[in-house]
Order: C-alpha cells, then structure tokens, then sequence
C-alpha cells in the first residue's frame, strides 16, 4: 500500500471552498434564465422561497437546480406580479429570471433570483395560448362545439367544479332558488381548477361524463375568479380538444372578465362569471316558459269566447243540414211521385201495346184455328186416329174418316194412286 503522508489530502471544506471561489470568480455578475417555476416552496415562518427549477423537452425533465428567493425580493417581485398579471407567484409557470450563481458547503450550488420578469410570463401565457387556438383551428374543430343544438330545456347538468368552490356556491343559489321554481337537475363531478394538474383532472371527468353522456343536457365547467397564471390551465391544448369536440354543450364561467381562454373560447357559452352562467339557464327555461305561460293566458281567455262561437257555428251548420235535409227530402218526394206517375203512364201504355199485340197474335192463331181452315173448304183425313199426311201413311185395308166443317164421312179405300213425281 502507498504511502498515505506521501499524498495531497484535501477537507471537504477545502473542497467547497474551492468550489465556491472557482465558481465566484468564473460567474463574478448576475444573468437571466428561462425555467419553469415547478415549486415554489414558500416558508411561510421565514418568509423565504426556494424554488425549484426545471427545464422539460416533451414532458420530460432535462434539467432540474434549486433557487433561493429572499423574503425581501420575494415581497418586492410578488408584488409587480399581482401589479402585472392579477396573480402572485404560484407553481407551474415559466419565469424569466435574474440570477446569480452560489455555494454553500452544506446546500451545494443554487441559483439566487434577485428579479423575475412578469411580463415575459404574461408573454409565455400568450404565447402558449395562440399556439393551443392555432392547432385548434388547422384542425377545423375551434367552433365545434358552438355548432351543437342546445336543448330547448337545459335540465340535466354535469358540473365540474370543485365541492367548495365560491363560484360553485354562487352558481347553486341561483338555479335553486329562482323565483320562478324552475328545477334543475346536476351531478358535481369534483376536479382541480388550477395549477399543472387540472388538466388531467378535468379530462378525467370528462371522459366520464362522455361515456354516459345520454343522461344529461349540458356540461357547466364553473370556478371563482382568478388572474392570468391561474388560468393557463384553460389555455392547454388537449383540454381545449376535448371541449370542442364534446357531444354536449359546454358552458364555462370560471371567473374573470378579461383575457378570455381557449377552453372559454371552444365553449358552447362562455359566460363571465358563474351567477351569470346561472342567469343564462335560467333565461333559456324563460325562453321556453314565457310562451307556454302566455299561449295558457290566451286559452283561459279565449276558450269560452271560442267554444260558445263553435257551438253557434255548429247550430247554424245543424239548421242548415237541417233545412237542406228538408228541401232534398221533399225534392226526392216529388221526384219519385213524378217517376211514379210516369211509371204508371208507361205501364198502361205498355199494357195497350202489349194487349193489343195478343189481341193481334188472338186472331192469327184464330185464323190458323183447324175449325176456320175447314170452312174454307179444307178437310182433314184420319185412319187408326192418326192424321193422314201422306199418301203413303194410308192403309187400303183400313177405314178412312174425312173430317169436314160440318161432319165427317167414314170411306174404305179402295184404291190408292200416286202421283207419278210422288
């Protein structure tokens, strides 16, 4: 084994020391850094801030350092952020800060933020934002949603809020107690409103209400105010897909009067605030109520008036068929009298023509009568009582009786002669 007094042997304080000089004399003055601000790690006994900083490519980090944030600074940069952006420091935000280098021997190296820029956070969140609607409309779904039917009663709603939300509050007072009695029905479907996870919370719920979206009317998305940084979660793109592409109307008010965000934007209805999200609702049942209550009035009124002048219309149309059923009546009578005179005419008429026919036909089968034949000098021969009309039918062995008009003469038959073409 070497020698251990032949060897150079530094403390670990020598060591942080050299670090600390090494690093002080190579970053002698203060510069500015881009990062996201992921906690802020507020003390709130001391006063002092440490946040942690982190530099992500895809959702990953790839860089990742410790800061301190002095109470004195922190109150200094707090304020121009609620000056600036109506929201103080929070988690989650991209920050352009004035820092400077240190080391301890205990804590490592970490960066001082001496100053933060809040109008390159506000330019960050604008720029974040044009990037979520420019996607939005390349992909030509910016205006999907406001393309839904709304239903002529919005009834049913899915809320999504959080439980002790003002603006919830706010927004229940309102439908449940309007003075009108209107009902609502609504589920609270409890999400973060805020900070990096309230997108992924929010889709959570959504897709919950997606797979069972046949059982309500409208989504109402509802939070209390807040500034710029607080609402940048609302700027995120797959939240803002999501809301455009929805089978259901969303409706949103969370808050605030200016810098409106994407997912306001894609909504349905975006209203300022969740009591006049509420006064919306309410309207529409208006829209739907006025009219009813109004065609109701309309009926009272004018029901009785009505049914007494369709009882007159239906007399006047009772006398009239009745009358008319007279006139037609007597109109048949005398038709059918007429036609039965004129039957009574055609058929004597007809009985003439017809007795005179027989009559007609009486003297010709009386003219052919064998009694009228004989007294124009006919006779009639008989033998064995059979009517002799042939030579050949006579017997010569056989009585002949010849009938006369006036007798008859009994012969024998002597002799029969034919004529010589018979």
């Amino acid at each position: 084994m070497s020698d251990p007094s032949a060897k150079k042997i530094f403390t670990l304080s020598q060591v942080a020391g050299s670090i600390k000089k090494t690093l002080s004399d190579r970053y002698k003055s203060s510069f500015w850094v881009k990062a996201e601000m992921n906690k802020l790690n507020l003390y709130s006994h001391s006063g002092h801030c440490y946040p942690d900083l982190v530099e992500k490519s895809d959702g990953k980090i790839i860089a990742e350092m410790r800061s301190v944030l002095w109470k004195g600074d922190y109150q200094f940069i707090n304020q121009r952020f609620i000056d600036v952006l109506q929201e103080p420091l929070k988690d989650g935000i991209t920050v352009l800060m004035l820092v400077s280098i240190t080391f301890d021997a205990v804590y490592g190296v970490s960066l001082r933020v001496l100053d933060i820029d809040p109008s390159f956070s506000l330019g960050e969140l604008t720029r974040e934002k044009q990037e979520s609607i420019n996607r939005l409309v390349k992909e030509e779904i910016f205006d999907s949603n406001k393309k839904l039917t709304f239903p002529l009663l919005p009834k049913r709603l899915a809320i999504i809020s959080v439980e002790t939300s003002k603006g919830l509050a706010d927004f229940l007072k309102i439908i449940d107690n309007n003075v009108w009695n209107y009902k609502f029905e609504y589920q609270l479907f409890p999400a973060l409103l805020q900070g990096d996870k309230a997108p992924a919370s929010i889709l959570s719920q959504l897709k919950y209400i997606k797979d069972n979206y046949l059982n309500f009317d409208a989504v109402a998305l509802i939070r209390g105010g807040g500034g710029d940084i607080g609402l940048t979660c609302y700027n995120n793109y797959p939240l803002a897909r999501e809301l455009a592409q929805f089978p259901l109307p969303i409706l949103t008010g969370i808050g605030h009067a200016t810098n409106e965000t994407v997912s306001e934007m894609v909504a349905f209805k975006n209203a300022i605030t969740p009591s006049e999200l509420a006064d919306f609702l309410i309207q529409r049942f208006h829209q739907f109520a006025v009219p009813v209550l109004e065609a109701e009035e309309f009926l009272i009124r004018k029901v009785p008036s009505l049914i007494q002048e369709k009882k007159r219309e239906v007399y006047q149309l009772s006398r009239q068929f009745q009358l008319a059923s007279q006139n037609a009546l007597r109109t048949q009578t005398s038709e059918i009298t007429m036609l039965k005179n004129s039957i009574k005419i055609l058929a004597k008429q007809q009985l003439n023509i017809e007795g005179n026919a027989l009559k007609s036909i009486e003297r010709q089968v009386n003219l052919l009568h064998p009694n009228n034949i004989l007294k124009r000098g006919f006779s009639l021969s008989y033998q064995n009582g059979k009517l002799i009309k042939d030579i050949n039918d006579i017997d010569e062995e056989e009585e002949l009786i010849t009938q006369f008009y006036d007798g008859e003469v009994r012969s024998t038959i002597k002799t029969v002669k034919k004529n010589n073409d018979g």
